[in-house]
């Protein structure tokens, strides 16, 4: 199989020197019994918690037969990876047939132990390009500079249209279509996004994305990025930059409502950035909260209600799914500031009238907030300015009031994100 004929679902795919090294170590796995063959096997491990690493082939057909496997490894925490060849796979566990999928399996005291953390890592780094090579000291100027050049409403520096919406009723989501070009930067983008209303405990994502990076001039695709990395970083990042114009001095306490990969991206930029003596975080569930403060190394404290998280906070951030108010005015400190994430549909709330009404609002877009904010829509809240109208001076930053920045996500932020990402990587790629 040639590289241009590989499913493009089949990610992250290693390369050639990766490739022997997992097969060279799937065949000592079946030598020391540390190996399951085929997909229903693989599966089981997962299940049980007994596997290692996921390797899948990448010439399966038709490759859906297998694509719930890196759903299960991202919820079990398990590294996954593709090869190029089934027949190669088969022959790596010891048999004649192609094999579509493996599991290397955990194993007291193994001696393979070395050989498969150094896999592991390796498949990590595969799985986090993105997120290696975005920083967020890099990428926060890059978007508070975007955000200026948003609000001056020069077409020549951003032209961005409001996201479109398609409704997929029959999975209770949407997929979003977020083009933008910045003429003088040179960048023309694009992002897909899916995001869905998921049951309590499902397994499946509440988001999916993919950045595309085109030629403006060619019009030819320059790259093909994951966009979650992109859209959980750059979407932290806009929320802490809304912290540091708009939240009280000497800020102490950080409240998030939400556990899932933006609370965690939202926890480490406002943890990098500023300086909080406490930390708390509610979730719906007591596993997710539990889940959370395992991630970020138990340096926060959950809370069994989201009332218990915001009361005398100074900053709180809301990452939820929810299409119902989780945040209350009337708990909500004096002069607080609120970064609101989620609720992202016009029939969406996570914040209550009281609240609405009573603060000073501020958003990414005024279009977007009027278009797309249940937040906004639904309580009759006035916007009173852009992230960029106050980096621009043309608003003032009223610390000295409650405020809620409304965040819709835009087009613009993607584009800088992705072209830091693409820039950095052809500097990496240069270096002998």
């Amino acid at each position: 199989m040639t590289e241009p004929d590989v499913n493009p679902k089949a990610y992250p795919l290693a390369d050639a020197t990766l490739t022997k090294t997992i097969l060279d170590l799937v065949q000592q796995a079946s030598n020391y019994k540390q190996l399951r063959k085929g997909a229903n096997e693989a599966t089981k491990t997962l299940n049980r918690g007994i596997a290692e690493f996921i390797v899948m082939a990448a010439d399966a057909e038709p490759l859906e037969i297998i694509l719930h496997l890196p759903l299960l490894c991202e919820d079990k925490n398990v590294p996954y990876v593709f090869v190029r060849s089934k027949q190669a796979l088969g022959r790596a566990c010891g048999v004649s047939r192609p094999v579509i999928a493996t599991s290397v399996t955990i194993k007291e005291g193994s001696q393979l132990k070395p050989q498969i953390q150094s896999v592991q890592m390796a498949i990590e780094r595969l799985l986090h390009e993105v997120g290696r090579l975005l920083r967020y000291k890099d990428l926060v100027p890059r978007l508070e500079e975007a955000l200026g050049k948003f609000s001056r409403r020069d077409s020549a520096e951003v032209l961005q249209p409001v996201r479109t919406a398609v409704p997929l009723q029959k999975h209770h989501g949407f997929m979003g279509l977020m083009p933008t070009y910045m003429e003088n930067d040179g960048v023309l983008s694009t992002k897909f996004v899916c995001f869905y209303k998921r049951d309590e405990g499902s397994a499946l994502p509440a988001v999916q994305a993919t950045v595309v990076l085109l030629d403006p001039e060619y019009g030819n695709v320059k790259a093909v990025m994951d966009g979650e990395v992109i859209t959980a970083m750059r979407t932290a990042a806009v929320s802490a930059i809304s912290a540091k114009l708009l939240m009280p001095f000497g800020a102490e306490v950080l409240a998030i409502l939400g556990t899932g990969k933006q609370a965690i991206s939202h926890y480490n930029v406002f943890t990098e950035m500023f300086s909080f003596k406490e930390v708390r975080v509610w979730g719906r569930t007591k596993q997710g909260v539990e889940r959370f403060l395992h991630s970020v190394g138990g340096a926060a404290r959950g809370c069994g209600s989201a009332e218990e998280a915001v009361r005398g906070a100074d900053v709180v951030i809301t990452v939820t799914g929810s299409t119902q108010p989780v945040l209350c005015g009337r708990w909500v400190k004096a002069g607080a500031h609120m970064a609101a994430v989620g609720a992202c549909r016009p029939d969406w709330r996570e914040l209550d009238d009281a609240l609405m009404r009573e603060a000073v609002v501020y958003t990414d877009s005024r279009e977007g907030a009027r278009t797309e904010s249940g937040d906004v829509l639904l309580s009759g809240a006035e916007v009173f300015a852009e992230l960029g109208d106050v980096i621009n001076g043309t608003k003032a930053a009223h610390r000295d009031k409650t405020t809620v920045f409304k965040s819709l996500g835009m087009g613009v932020e993607d584009a800088v994100s992705a072209k830091l990402v693409f820039d950095q990587w052809k500097a990496q790629a240069r270096k002998p």
